[in-house]
């Protein structure tokens, strides 16, 4: 057999390989959601299985993009959030695997505690309802508001019963809280704006939240591939304790593991 012959052989045999690998395309916020997939990818192409990953700023595009099939999954929110996104667009989208929990913290250029915030302070916070409820249980939680229904994790301001400081609520597209620091007297941000922001909750936050929390940021798929074998293990490494090292060694405590 002839050497060109075999190299054409061997040539033919890799494509076949290659072949038999499985795109899978996933939705991503940033940091810390796309720092994690990048972090996986090289053992889920052991597994023949080729992760694409999609970065967004936003909250909106990486739903909108699964749920029309342009995209197999996503990965930056959690389930009161894609709750809320379903029941109002009507979708029918899957939570799988909670993943990570973000601290949500508030942040200030002017104050260094709760205590020191001011009667009308100006408290900005993520205008989406799933986040403006979780922003104002933070505060309930930190004595600076009291809430009819302190375990509703959707309340909105009418839920407000006690507001001793006068704080003003201001309710803002999450991406934008950190740009606003200067602007209002603090800002509770969610930890993947934070990070790109160079803020980190356990350092930086002058509250956050500690303990028990619903916000575990999940992988999320349709109900027509949610039983693919890709996802299948994607949502394996995801769990993974590599993955759970990974982020205790490289966010110190800002994301911390939900599994």
């Amino acid at each position: 057999m002839s050497k060109q012959l075999l190299t054409w052989l061997a040539a033919g045999l890799l494509g076949l390989g290659g072949a038999h690998a499985d795109t899978l395309s996933v939705a991503a916020s940033p940091v810390p959601h796309a720092e994690i997939l990048e972090f996986i990818k090289p053992r889920l192409a052991q597994e023949g299985v080729e992760l694409q990953i999609k970065v967004f700023d936003d909250y909106i595009q990486p739903n909108v993009q699964v749920a029309e099939k342009r995209l197999d999954a996503n990965f930056f929110q959690h389930k009161p959030y894609l709750d809320e996104y379903n029941k109002s667009k009507g979708t029918k989208l899957v939570l799988l695997t909670p993943v990570h929990i973000e601290p949500f913290g508030a942040y200030s250029r002017k104050y260094k505690s709760a205590a020191e915030l001011p009667e009308g302070a100006t408290i900005a916070v993520p205008n989406n309802p799933a986040n403006t409820g979780r922003a104002l249980l933070l505060l309930a939680g930190q004595g600076l508001i009291t809430l009819k229904d302190p375990g509703n994790i959707l309340a909105t301001e009418r839920d407000i019963v006690s507001n001793p400081k006068k704080l003003k609520i201001r309710q803002l597209d999450a991406a934008a809280l950190p740009r606003v620091l200067d602007q209002v007297d603090a800002a509770i941000i969610n930890t993947n704006y934070a990070l790109q922001a160079k803020l980190v909750p356990t350092r930086d936050a002058i509250f956050f939240e500690r303990g028990k929390s619903y916000y575990a940021n999940a992988l999320v798929a349709r109900p027509d591939n949610q039983d693919r074998e890709a996802i299948k293990k994607l949502s394996a490494a995801l769990n993974s304790p590599d993955v759970r090292r990974f982020l205790e060694e490289k966010y110190q405590g800002a994301v911390v593991p939900a599994f």
